[in-house]
């Protein structure tokens, strides 16, 4: 039997450290990152403990009588260690689900963290839930570049480039989120969504403080003047941009088709994934063609993104199946 318990504040160090040193685990797990927002969750995270030591964590809150893990941040699910086996993450789930189902709680609903940011292989939680008669409720497609199979691009993306080239544009890496979600991101975002960035430019300044190396930002200028940027979230395996936007001149000067051919080829080239992040909107049961386009002429191609219900009390269905 594990022992399951909520995280609370004296549990700092030890989630933290956990992370750093499991399988499936980034950055976007870290307390300091998770409790960015905590205003805006009731944290209901769990740690999962074999003779004292933790064996598996369940970033997570709470609405209600659903449990989500975790609706704050891109990827959720199990955090697992290294010599975790599926037979463990088989019996971890079912007494999660029993804790959970014993607490009042109806309903888990997990973003699995996409295998691209695995560190080694560690999908056993998406078994455990075929078991327990999981149901996939939204499956969002990735666009993502393999490098070490990359393919060329596209001869229209190419042109595009050269425009950035013949606009003798300015690629600089700098920490100036506020100048770029001013001048480029919130103005966007409200004239072609009416909506706002997930993160305030207070809020990306300070995750970039306590992040340094995972957070990094780049800008672009044309004539000194700031014309587009991208915010780039990286993991052991994978650069993802999580903010991309340029003014209303980027197809003529071709100021973000520059920047991420420069990001691809000579910043990231490093890294085992490039990911684009989705096209989708409506709960991925629609594609923005163009941007899947637009993505797709740099060579990414897709992977999918799952999202998972479960009925706690099918805790039972975890039992005996192991022959």
């Amino acid at each position: 039997m594990y022992k399951i318990e909520s995280y609370t504040t004296l549990h700092f160090k030890q989630w933290n450290d956990f992370v750093a040193q499991s399988k499936n685990g980034t950055f976007l797990f870290h307390r300091d990152f998770m409790e960015y927002h905590a205003d805006r969750f009731d944290d209901c995270s769990l740690i999962i403990f074999e003779e004292g030591k933790p064996v598996a964590l369940l970033p997570a809150h709470k609405a209600g009588n659903i449990v989500y893990s975790h609706w704050g941040l891109t990827y959720g699910g199990l955090i697992l260690s290294n010599k975790t086996k599926l037979t463990d993450v088989i019996k971890i789930t079912g007494q999660i689900l029993q804790y959970l189902c014993e607490g009042g709680v109806r309903l888990l609903k997990i973003k699995a963290i996409p295998h691209i940011y695995h560190k080694i292989p560690a999908e056993e939680l998406e078994y455990a839930l075929f078991l327990a008669n999981a149901k996939v409720v939204r499956r969002d497609s990735l666009f993502v570049i393999e490098n070490k199979s990359a393919l060329q691009f596209t001869k229209t993306r190419r042109e595009a480039i050269n425009r950035g080239v013949k606009n003798n544009l300015e690629i600089i890496e700098e920490p100036a989120f506020d100048l770029f979600w001013d001048e480029i991101l919130i103005p966007n975002l409200h004239a072609k969504h009416h909506a706002s960035p997930v993160h305030t430019a207070a809020e990306i300044i300070a995750l970039h403080k306590k992040f340094p190396d995972d957070i990094r930002h780049f800008n672009v200028y044309h004539n000194k003047k700031i014309v587009g940027g991208t915010t780039v979230f990286i993991t052991d395996t994978v650069a993802h941009p999580q903010y991309i936007s340029g003014n209303e001149d980027k197809n003529m000067l071709g100021s973000l088709d520059y920047l991420y051919a420069h990001l691809i080829t000579n910043v990231f080239q490093d890294k085992k994934y490039f990911d684009f992040g989705i096209s989708n909107e409506e709960q991925g049961r629609k594609l923005n063609g163009g941007l899947a386009f637009w993505k797709e002429s740099f060579g990414a191609r897709t992977m999918v993104h799952d999202f998972y219900e479960v009925e706690t009390a099918n805790f039972n269905l975890l039992d005996n199946v192991l022959l």
